[in-house]
């Protein structure tokens, strides 16, 4: 391992930090708040510092990939952030080849939703405070990310969550959207309680919270004898925490009411690591997980079926940015059962590439709804293909990415998921086939949510359509940009049979991770299967083409649409209303805390709290009154007291002294 010293590190951490700081303090100083500050100016400022941690970010990386090491690392030590009960937290960040590609996707895609923002809000209210806490979340997304120790990267964590809470929120006057934050913050804090008593049990059993000496220490025997009894409670402890930051069951409520945000915070979320930390925990913690069979087979499961789960919610789901939502969360799943399986290389992969056609959707669906004077509900669109054509290409290329089409990124991540979990002993898994069937869902409804949005007959308003235009270059820019990354990004991971006819390419990723990353169960590992890669990705590759095309062709005329849904309208009523899950959270957790907050108002606090407190007062108030009958002002009482006194002294010592 080679431990390159370098501010590099620092210096990317603090470049959104001075960005949040002069939209936050300064410039509402100078312009006398924050309503006065322009959105060209805020938005420059922001999208020029988080800039510049990609133009450093990518300078680390250079350092990276010319070391001659094959564990390189730039670290700096900034300070010593805490040391007592033998327990010493530096400040110390880190960037490896892990961190150095997560790195890379906060910086370069925050840049892009940065400057996409600077013409999406441009007349919105209060901007510099938008910008403010983007910056500050691009800040809390590379310190999760580069942090050295787990209270390093649980601090960014938090902070995410709470940036999270401020940008969904942002429009905080609408009581929905106000709620739509305040949820997301109050679910992350459940499962952040996991997260804490996962690292608090570490550290009874390993004495440090340091990253790189968790992992040399897991490679002594003696060490993992020691840990054997409590590993698998601290793993799904950890888990837990994961479940609630990257949206898995049953933690996934908040994240479709995230949407409540503006748009460009909506891709942030979703693309730039927040709701992927999770999945960089499981991998950074890889030989831990490695250590517990139950841990691992959990993982796996929660992933496959949440991914079933949301992706059969989305097809159902009107909003265009709810669809995008819940695909999220599926796709999340696809990751977990990647981690589950053992491929976390894999997942790292399929992280990668969902944030290049994640970011590319939700931006693309930004532009649809700013062409649409606001308008999210896709039943009220259709043929806005002619309307606005740089959207509709970037908008299909990202459509055709996420559905797995060869040879757009995700058909490269999404099958090699798909081929690992086949990898496992024993043969093929049925998580294979929840896995083939959730690609298939996204398929369709990525095919309908195009269909509905772009093509067909045309179903929004004369008031729309005379809004209608195509987004200004500051929106289309960005796309052009994440959907080359969408088009082509995939190549960074092709696959052997695949690297065979394109002159022997090698599986750039899985050669770049493996010395910080290994993956037991990656497909290029030689692992002779009953069933060959190339027939797995043949068949996703036929279904997912049959699945999308059905999914564009079902939906493009109104009364086909109105038809077909009527024949399964208990089921669509069932996957619209989301399965019901938030009417059962509001039925058995939310209204029962209700009203025992309301009896122990009405009970204990009235009645036993105050009730003490009142009954004490009173009877000091009648003890003070009654002496007060003792402070008369007449001079011949207070002498025929003192000689009283005076008297029961004398009594009381010629008691003592006879």
């Amino acid at each position: 391992m080679e431990t390159m010293q370098s501010t590099l590190p620092a210096l990317i951490l603090i470049s959104p930090l001075v960005g949040f700081f002069i939209n936050a303090v300064v410039l509402p100083l100078v312009l006398k708040g924050f309503a006065k500050t322009p959105a060209n100016t805020a938005g420059g400022v922001a999208t020029a510092f988080i800039g510049f941690s990609f133009i450093l970010s990518v300078i680390a990386f250079s350092k990276l990939v010319g070391s001659d090491s094959a564990e390189p690392s730039l670290v700096i030590n900034c300070f010593e952030w805490f040391n007592f009960g033998g327990l010493n937290i530096p400040f110390e960040l880190r960037i490896d080849k892990l961190s150095g590609i997560l790195v890379m996707i906060i910086s370069g895609i925050g840049t892009l939703i940065h400057l996409y923002s600077t013409s999406y809000m441009h007349d919105d209210e209060c901007v510099g405070r938008y910008f403010s806490y983007l910056n500050l979340f691009c800040f809390n997304m590379l310190l999760l990310v580069m942090g050295n120790n787990l209270p390093l990267l649980f601090f960014g964590w938090e902070g995410v969550g709470l940036c999270s809470y401020l940008l969904i929120g942002f429009w905080y006057t609408d009581t929905v959207k106000a709620n739509a934050g305040k949820k997301a913050f109050i679910v992350n804090r459940i499962g952040d309680l996991g997260f804490l008593i996962g690292m608090f049990l570490l550290f009874r059993e390993l004495g440090t919270l340091n990253l790189p000496e968790i992992n040399m220490l897991l490679k002594n025997p003696d060490v993992v004898a020691k840990l054997m009894p409590s590993v698998t409670l601290i793993c799904l402890s950890l888990f837990v925490g994961a479940t609630g930051k990257s949206a898995q069951l049953p933690l996934y409520v908040w994240l479709p009411d995230a949407m409540s945000g503006p748009t460009p915070v909506s891709a942030l979320i979703h693309a730039a690591t927040m709701v992927t930390a999770g999945v960089y925990m499981i991998a950074r913690l890889s030989p831990l997980f490695e250590l517990s069979a139950v841990a691992l087979s959990v993982v796996a499961h929660v992933g496959a079926i949440t991914a079933l789960f949301a992706g059969s919610i989305a097809i159902a789901q009107t909003d265009i940015k709810k669809v995008l939502a819940y695909s999220t969360v599926s796709q999340l799943g696809f990751m977990f059962l990647a981690c589950g399986v053992g491929a976390y290389q894999t997942a790292v992969f399929h992280l990668m590439t969902h944030a290049f056609f994640k970011a590319l959707l939700f931006l693309g669906s930004g532009s649809v709804i700013h062409a649409c004077s606001g308008e999210q509900d896709m039943t009220k669109m259709g043929a806005l293909k002619k309307h606005l054509p740089h959207t509709h290409f970037t908008m299909l290329i990202g459509s055709l990415a996420i559905s797995g089409i060869p040879f757009f990124s995700g058909f490269f991540s999404k099958d090699e998921i798909l081929y690992s979990s086949i990898a496992l002993p024993g043969g093929v898994s049925y998580l294979f086939f929840i896995g083939v069937l959730t690609a298939i869902l996204t398929a369709f409804y990525t095919g309908r949510m195009m269909s509905l949005t772009f093509y067909g007959d045309k179903r929004y308003s004369h008031d729309v359509e005379h809004h209608l235009h195509e987004s200004p270059a500051l929106m289309t820019f960005p796309l052009y940009v994440l959907a080359a990354l969408a088009a082509f990004g995939g190549f960074l991971g092709v696959p052997h049979l695949l690297g065979d006819y394109l002159g022997h390419m090698p599986h750039y990723l899985s050669q770049w991770l493996d010395p910080v990353v290994p993956s037991k169960h990656l497909p290029l590992v030689g692992v002779k299967l009953a069933l060959h890669e190339g027939v797995v990705m043949a068949g996703s590759s036929v279904l997912a083409i049959l699945a999308y095309t059905a999914g564009v062709m079902l939906f493009k005329k109104k009364m086909f649409v109105t038809d077909l849904i009527s024949g399964f309208r208990p089921i669509e009523k069932i996957l619209s209303n989301k399965y019901y899950v938030d009417e059962l959270y509001h039925a058995i957790i939310v209204t029962p805390i209700k009203k025992i907050s309301h009896l122990s108002s009405a009970i204990i606090d009235k009645l036993l709290v105050d009730g003490a407190v009142n009954g004490l007062g009173s009877q000091v108030k009648k003890i003070g009154t009654g002496l007060r009958t003792l402070q008369t002002g007449d001079i011949q009482s207070y002498a025929l007291m003192m000689l009283a006194g005076l008297v029961v002294v004398i009594f009381f010592i010629f008691k003592v002294l006879v």
